[in-house]
Formats: structure tokens, sequence, C-alpha cells
């Protein structure tokens, strides 16, 4: 069931960008109703020939698009180009600067032949010393200390996802709805950069604050300082974990009566917060002990019976069987040019309580760039010169 819940209808996004970021913040805007028209060099976006944890970036994050091949090392090419941002809203770009002037389409040619227009910049660090670095995202979770976090001392481990890719591309977007509205007052665009650096800064935010707050720097994760009686991953008799936590007196009760180890509810060594705390070295062996008689599943059903945060460990792929994501909007079908199909989540929104519609099908290389350049007046000729293809498409 769709929502209809498409804001930014009418609203047209050239983005010329490869990768996570810049295609994640056109795929958000795309989701609220853009026409995203995706500019590709003549060969294609290199991501789309990506294999192993790299094969599923172009179709997951370029659904719904319009793709059109220009070769903007031309002088047709940047003609099209800048014939197609006149009747654009919105601009979205990852390159470095230095590539951008070399395409015609630097932030400052692009205010003085646009002044309306929105450039969504998606770099990997903002104005500073480190502006001209290269950057991953891997590489912005090892300098923020995310990454220290994350793995045990002496071990820095990167995140399991794209999450400052996928997240910067938010931030741009969220910034482009911001200049949308601020435009229908000013009739001006604005030149919005977003930093993967800045991005990965954020999520780190909270640790940072607490050595600015304690002075203390906090632990890795795995070694992190316990503010829970219980806050672990366990062993059901058949070999699957369970995470299990107790963060309250009420779930400590409950997770103690559910073990059959009410004994430690009378334990005068147990009767506050602190205390259950500081006995974590030898209650937890006892949690462990009575969870490893037990199975996940059997367990699952009375913690979720008495409100007791948990979850079994999964893997991603587990989450096509999870009934929670298999409910209705809670994936979509998207087709690839040589008809295969997947299934990704929807956007994390409910509108009026209707999941928010994350579909669209991945374009084939140049497949509509017949359509958008000879609506911009260029016919079979100027087309194929500025697409840089040696036959007409």
């Amino acid at each position: 069931m769709e929502t209809g819940f498409l804001p930014l209808s009418g609203i047209r996004v050239v983005e010329i960008s490869h990768m996570i970021m810049g295609p994640s913040c056109g795929m958000f805007l795309g989701f609220l109703g853009a026409e995203v028209i995706k500019i590709e060099p003549p060969a294609g976006d290199k991501t789309r020939y990506l294999t192993g944890m790299g094969r599923p970036m172009f179709p997951l994050f370029n659904r719904g698009k319009k793709s059109i091949q220009l070769d903007l090392k031309s002088p047709e090419g940047q003609d099209a180009l800048h014939k197609l941002l006149e009747t654009a809203d919105v601009f979205v770009e990852n390159f470095r600067d230095a590539s951008l002037a070399g395409m015609g389409a630097d932030p400052e040619t692009l205010r003085t032949r646009h002044p309306q227009l929105i450039m969504a910049s998606c770099k990997g660090f903002l104005s500073g010393p480190y502006q001209d670095r290269t950057a991953l995202d891997e590489v912005v979770q090892m300098m923020t200390g995310l990454a220290y976090m994350t793995g045990p001392t002496g071990r820095p481990l990167r995140a399991g996802s794209s999450v400052n890719d996928i997240m910067g591309g938010l931030f741009a977007a969220f910034s482009v709805v911001a200049a949308l509205m601020e435009r229908q007052k000013t009739g001006r665009g604005r030149e919005l950069r977003v930093g993967l650096f800045e991005s990965c800064l954020l999520l780190v935010a909270q640790h940072m604050v607490q050595f600015e707050l304690e002075g203390k720097n906090p632990p890795p994760m795995p070694e992190r300082d316990f503010s829970w009686p219980i806050y672990d991953t366990f062993t059901d008799k058949n070999g699957a974990q369970i995470f299990v936590a107790a963060v309250t007196e009420g779930q400590w009760a409950t997770v103690c009566n559910l073990l059959g180890l009410s004994q430690l509810l009378d334990d005068e060594r147990l009767q506050n917060r602190p205390d259950q705390i500081s006995a974590r070295s030898w209650t937890i062996p006892l949690v462990a002990e009575k969870i490893a008689q037990r199975e996940v599943g059997e367990l699952a059903q009375k913690f979720e019976a008495h409100g007791i945060p948990f979850s079994p460990i999964l893997k991603p792929s587990d989450m096509y069987t999870d009934p929670h994501v298999m409910r209705p909007g809670g994936l979509t079908t998207s087709q690839c040019p040589d008809g295969t199909s997947f299934r990704a989540p929807s956007l994390p929104v409910e509108v009026d309580r209707q999941m928010l519609d994350a579909t669209g099908d991945v374009p084939a290389l140049g497949q509509y760039t017949n359509t958008v350049l000879a609506e911009l007046g260029l016919d079979a000729q100027a087309i194929q010169r500025a697409s840089g293809l040696t036959e007409a498409l």
C-alpha cells in the first residue's frame, strides 16, 4: 500500500557521483519524490562493475534514478550538462574539487551560471587542514576513534557497514530539503558541503564529551565499564547465541525469576544496582550457566512476554526470514537491467502509520540519455557528441 507521500515531486536532481555517499543522497531525495537524473561517463559508473561486498552498491543506492551518459571531458558534454542544470533544482556530487573544475562543474562556475541551483557536495573532509586528503569510510573510522571504540584494545575494527557513507548521504539530503525550503523565500540556491569525516565525528561525540566532562578516555566498547547488572551475550544449549540485558531493578528481578535464580534477589550483597554491577564477576557466570541449559527460542518467548531487552545473534541474511522485516511494507523489490531482482529494506519511516515506500528499479547504463537530452533540444548527432559514444543510442 502506498502512502502517496512524495513531498519533493516536481524537484529535479542532477547527480554526478559514485560509490555510496553521493548516490545515497540522491536515493533519499528520489524516495521523497524527486526526479533524479544520474550522469554516468561513457563507460559507465565504475561502481556498476564491482563484485563481492561491492556488488550491491550500485543497484542498492541507485534505485529509481534515470541514467544518462555524458562525456564531461568534452565541450559538448559540458554544454549538455549546463543545459540540464538550467532545468534542475539540485546538483549532487562527490568528486574532488579539481575533478569538478575539469568538468566545468566547480562551485564558482555553477553559482555564476545557475544561481538558483542547490549544490550538495559529499566530501571526505570539510574545509580545513585535511580538506585535500583522500577519505574512505574505514579511514575516517580510524581517524575519529570509532574503530578504536568498536574493537578491543589493540584491535581497532571498522563498523560492519558503510555507516558514514550512508549517514553522510542522509545529512546531505536533509540539508537539501532545508535549502529547498529556504529557496522558496529567497529564490537563491546554496552551496552545501557534507564531510565523511565530520559525519563520523558526530558518531563518536558521546565518547568525546565523556572525556570532556570526566577527564577520562572511555575504554573500547568490548571493555567498557558496565552500568547494568546484565548486558551480555550468552550461549544456549545448542550453541546459539543470545544477547540479554537487565537495565532496571524490575528487569533484574524478572530475569532472575525466569532463569531460576530467585535466590539472588534475597542476597544481601545484591540489594542495589551498584552492588549488582560490582558483583558481575560471579553473577554473570550464574546467568550463563542457566541460559546454557535452555534454548534461545524458548527464552525469546519468555523475555518478550516480560519486557526484557534481548536479541538472538543473527546475520544480515537472516532478515529475509524475520517476521517483522517480512511484514507488509518492510521490504521492497527492485528489478535490475539484466532481469534479476532483489529485495531491500524500506525507509525506516512511517507516514500516517504506513511504511514509507523505498522502491524503484535500477536503470540500465544510459537508459534515459536520448529522452532527457532530446527534451533539452539536442538532436541525434548532438546527443552522440555529448554522450561520447561512437554510435547514437
